[in-house]
């Protein structure tokens, strides 16, 4: 009987699966390879690097494809004028952030990351503005960058380092630049020392690294299945609760010592923002959105810069020539007697276009935060079905064969003219673009700049095992590249 029962749940799934299908074909979608019932295609699919099967069905399918991760329908968008058509050219049609599961589970689906619609469109505005204020991308933010590392624990730490002492400089980096994001935040830096400001930054890290796992994967593809079964998922998420509760002590506080005609920090403006509109039924600014949005930016804020400039120190002891050229380059303009500025960037072109290929041969979102049709979508002579998740393929950009001359190779001379000066590219697009690219791009941006070159100043940077011990190919790939980790030794100039 039992078996019975089961037959028959497996007939009726199918059916559904194939009514499903026969329902899709009334749109025009794009094309894609066959998916099977439940699974889709994602036998298909290499669970540790999937961008390459993404760039091998594109050869096949073309520009703008479909395909199932399990029974989710998604668009894919491949190469830079397919991406940029999409997020720029009709920038109101995919405005829309697809439910990530494990993204809408830590936020509740409150806060900027992944709303839609009016909340989305509120919070964006209300975020970027007050970030400027508290001089994100400014001189204000410059001096916070400056005196976070010149003048607090980071460099004083090398210093004190026994002379070629290996370590893992992973947690130290991690701490001072999510301090830069918290003195925007919170009004307040931490020690590196404080206990609880690394359990939280610890729970940040395993929470991008669960997700960009192929557990996280079969989280974000099957999540009601997961939820039931144990797994690193259910400890990864007791870690967000962690930082939720820190948050929610936050804002009592703030709320016990506001002063709403000197508002200190992102928290401040928020709650000042919420009295105004108290008697609003429909606003978007309450306390469930306030804490989800600071648990975003306290999150994004941290782990994506801090991994970057971790992996620009593997490229630069893996390449020993271009960290000579970089510290000759900075030596030759600001010397060693003061802290480097953003007014230095436009006379270090070299180390200027470094930094930006990094970012490129990184790639540290290489599907982005995932799009999705709010309504029916026209694209390309295609129609894009409500509900259907997008994935703006940003790897394809960033390593697009038609504008990179070497897309595989680490080459700092796609962003220098032939006269050696920097050139900006548009297919340089890290922080995605359109309506939804990254709020933090400015203050990632500065803050990249002000850490690596103050660093390059100072010391020199060796390999315990030598350039050929680094492999530049991330760690986990899927969610965000998530680079390796590497003893380094720091040797005073």
């Amino acid at each position: 009987m039992e078996f019975y029962t089961t037959l028959l749940l497996a007939g009726l799934i199918g059916l559904i699966w194939f009514f499903s299908v026969k329902n899709q074909q009334s749109y025009r979608l794009p094309p894609g390879p066959n998916p099977l019932p439940l699974i889709g295609n994602l036998p298909q699919i290499d669970k540790n690097a999937p961008f390459k099967t993404f760039l091998e069905l594109s050869k096949t399918y073309g520009p703008v494809m479909t395909l199932y991760l399990g029974w989710q329908r998604v668009v894919v968008l491949v190469g830079y004028d397919t991406v940029k058509e999409a997020l720029v050219d009709q920038a109101d049609d995919f405005t829309g952030r697809a439910p990530v599961p494990f993204l809408y589970k830590a936020t509740k689906g409150f806060g900027i990351g992944i709303s839609n619609g009016e909340r989305w469109r509120q919070l964006r505005r209300f975020t970027l503005t007050t970030l400027r204020d508290f001089g994100m991308g400014r001189k204000g933010m410059e001096e916070w960058i400056q005196e976070e590392i010149c003048e607090r624990s980071l460099l004083g730490f090398f210093l004190f380092l026994p002379p070629g002492k290996p370590f893992d400089p992973t947690i130290l980096l991690s701490r001072t630049v999510s301090n830069v994001i918290c003195c925007l935040v919170f009004g307040q830096r931490f020690s590196y020392e404080d206990k609880q400001f690394q359990n939280l930054l610890s729970s940040i890290s395993k929470f991008i690294r669960f997700n960009s796992s192929p557990s996280g994967m079969l989280y974000n593809i099957f999540p009601s299945v997961m939820e039931r079964l144990p797994g690193p998922h259910q400890s990864v998420f007791a870690g967000i609760d962690q930082i939720r509760d820190f948050i929610k002590i936050k804002i009592q506080e703030h709320k016990e010592t506001l002063d709403p005609s000197s508002p200190r920090d992102f928290i401040d403006c928020f709650l000042i923002r919420a009295h105004q509109e108290k008697d609003n039924p429909s606003t978007e600014f309450h306390y469930d959105n306030l804490l989800s949005t600071v648990l975003n930016l306290f999150g994004a804020g941290t782990e994506t810069t801090s991994s970057t400039i971790r992996y620009a120190l593997s490229v630069l002891m893996k390449h020993k020539d271009i960290q000579e050229k970089m510290q000759e380059e900075i030596n030759t303009v600001i010397g060693r007697d003061r802290c480097p500025s953003m007014e230095d960037r436009k006379s270090l072109p070299f180390t200027d276009a470094v930094i930006h290929e990094v970012q490129r041969f990184l790639d540290i979102v290489p599907f982005s935060l995932p799009h999705y049709a709010l309504e029916d979508i026209s694209f390309r002579g295609y129609v894009i079905p409500k509900g259907t998740s997008v994935i703006p393929f940003l790897h394809s950009v960033l390593k697009d064969e038609k504008q990179w001359a070497t897309p595989f190779s680490f080459n700092p001379q796609h962003f220098l003219d032939q006269n050696g000066k920097f050139q900006k590219l548009p297919a340089f697009l890290p922080f995605s673009a359109g309506k939804r690219s990254c709020v933090g791009e400015s203050l990632a941006r500065m803050e990249l700049f002000i850490f690596l070159v103050t660093l390059l100043q100072d010391f020199r940077f060796s390999c315990p095992g030598g350039p050929d011990s680094i492999d530049l190919i991330p760690e986990y790939s899927t969610f965000a590249n998530v680079p390796r980790s590497y003893d380094i030794i720091a040797t005073p100039l």
